[in-house]
C-alpha cells in the first residue's frame, strides 16, 4: 500500500509542475492556473527522451527546478511530525526539514520515470477572495486503469500559492509519514528520527 502510495504521489509531483507559471496568473484561482499549464508541462515531459528513459540526474534537477519550490517543507514537516515538532530545537526542526525534503526529492525522482502518458482531470474549484487555504482536486487519469483520485492541499504565503499536504485517493502523504515518524521519535527521540531520515537518504543516494 506504501508503494503504492508513493508512485501516486510521484505522479502527483509531475502534475505539481504545472505551479511553475503560478505566480504568472496569480489573478486566477488555483484550479484554472493548472489547467493553464499542465498541457504544456505534459508535452515538455513527452517530448524528452531523458526523462523518458529514466536518466534520474535530470529528473532530479527536474523535480529541484520546477517542483518542490511550490511545496511548503517546513509546514509539511511540522505537519508529518506532528505534536513532536514543539518539543524539536530550532537546529532539530532544520535538520528534519532537510532531510524530509531529501526524502521526497529521492521518492519523487525514483519514480517519476514511470511516467506514461497519463493525463489529468482538474476539478472545478469554488473559492472565496478571502480564502487562504484551497484544496484543489484532479484525478489522474491513466490507460487501462481507474482514475487516481489527487488533491493538493494549499495555503497562500507571501511567495505564492504553496502545496503543504498531497491526498491520494483519500490518504494524506503527510498523515501517512506521521505515524512512523512518531514510532521513531518515541524508540530514540527527535534525533533519532534526524538520524534516521539521513541514513535513508544517504543509501538512497548511494544507489544513484
Amino acid at each position: 500500500m506504501l508503494k503504492k502510495i508513493f508512485t501516486a504521489v510521484a505522479i502527483a509531483a509531475t502534475f505539481a509542475l504545472s505551479f511553475a507559471s503560478f505566480n504568472a496568473h496569480a489573478e486566477d484561482a488555483a484550479d484554472e492556473v493548472i489547467r493553464k499549464n499542465v498541457n504544456d508541462v505534459l508535452a515538455a515531459l513527452k517530448s524528452d527522451k531523458d526523462l523518458q528513459s529514466g536518466d534520474i540526474k535530470k529528473i532530479e534537477k527536474l523535480a529541484e527546478e520546477k517542483i518542490l519550490p511550490y511545496f511548503n517543507f517546513p509546514h509539511m514537516t511540522q505537519l508529518a511530525v506532528g505534536r513532536n515538532w514543539r518539543d524539536a530545537n530550532d537546529a532539530q526542526k532544520t535538520s528534519l526539514t532537510d532531510q524530509f525534503r531529501t526524502l521526497l526529492l529521492r521518492t519523487y525522482s525514483s519514480t517519476l520515470s514511470q511516467y506514461r502518458n497519463q493525463t489529468i482531470d482538474v476539478k472545478p474549484l469554488k473559492t472565496a477572495a478571502a480564502d487562504t487555504e484551497v484544496v484543489v482536486k484532479t484525478a489522474v487519469i491513466q490507460s487501462g486503469g481507474q482514475p487516481i483520485p489527487i488533491d493538493y492541499s494549499m495555503e497562500k504565503t507571501p511567495t505564492g500559492w504553496k502545496v503543504f499536504d498531497v491526498l491520494i485517493d483519500g490518504v494524506s502523504l503527510v498523515t501517512n509519514y506521521r505515524s512512523s515518524f512518531n514510532t521513531e521519535i518515541k524508540a530514540s527521540g527527535v534525533d533519532g528520527l534526524i538520524k534516521s531520515l539521513t541514513d535513508r537518504n544517504l543509501k538512497n543516494a548511494s544507489k544513484k
